[in-house]
Parts: structure tokens; C-alpha cells; sequence
């Protein structure tokens, strides 16, 4: 019984890893949707057993990989803030940035001018 639950819940994380970091186009359905669809179970059930298992949300992991996504978006530096809150399906440029400092403690501009730091040598500036 242990080993279906726990091959269940990589396949959850699997699937969201995958959208999140592995695809660009956007989702057609929300995740919960997208899930129970991928997976051919209740999405009730999928959250129960994620949460009773991980000890943590699918929304909180799917929020923890979405702002991973975001972070890397930000240090290519190949797209702006409008079109990878567009990309991740954010509802707004402001609910991204908003997830992202309450994830991070940084805005997502303030973490990309960091990151530029860092890259020319210039930590202590």
C-alpha cells in the first residue's frame, strides 16, 4: 500500500515539475484539473494524500516550483516580468511579485539586480 501511495506522489510532483519547468505553453485548466486529469484520480484525494504524506500543499508546491521557475527566468534575463508572469500563468505582474517577496523576501527586481551583481564580480557594492 505504501509503495503505490509513494509512486502517486512522485508522479504528482513529477507532473507539476514538468509544467512548471519543462513546458512553455500555458496550461488550458487549472492545476488542480491538470492533475486529476494527468493522473486519472480525484483531485480531493490527490491533495489529501499529498498533504498527509509531504507534509505541505500541492498549492505550496506548486507556489514553492513556480517561483524556482521565476528565479531562473529572472537571471536569463531573456524575458520581462509582464511576459513570465504571463508565461506562469500569474493573474497579474503584482500577484507574482507579491508571491515572489512573500517566497523570497526580495522583489523579483531587487533579486535580478542581485543576481547582476553577482555576475560582474561586484558583491560589495
Amino acid at each position: 500500500m505504501d509503495d503505490k501511495r509513494a509512486i502517486l506522489i512522485e508522479r504528482i510532483k513529477n507532473v507539476i515539475i514538468e509544467a512548471i519547468h519543462y513546458s512553455d505553453e500555458a496550461l488550458k485548466v487549472n492545476f488542480s484539473d491538470y492533475l486529476s486529469e494527468k493522473l486519472h484520480y480525484d483531485y480531493t484525494y490527490l491533495a489529501n494524500l499529498f498533504s498527509e504524506v509531504e507534509g505541505t500543499t500541492i498549492e505550496h508546491f506548486i507556489i514553492k516550483h513556480k517561483i524556482e521557475r521565476v528565479k531562473e527566468l529572472l537571471v536569463y534575463d531573456q524575458l520581462s516580468l509582464t511576459e513570465i508572469s504571463y508565461r506562469l500563468h500569474y493573474s497579474s505582474v503584482a500577484h507574482l511579485s507579491n508571491q515572489f517577496k512573500k517566497v523570497t523576501g526580495l522583489t523579483p527586481t531587487f533579486f535580478k539586480h542581485l543576481k547582476h551583481k553577482r555576475l560582474m564580480g561586484l558583491e560589495d557594492v
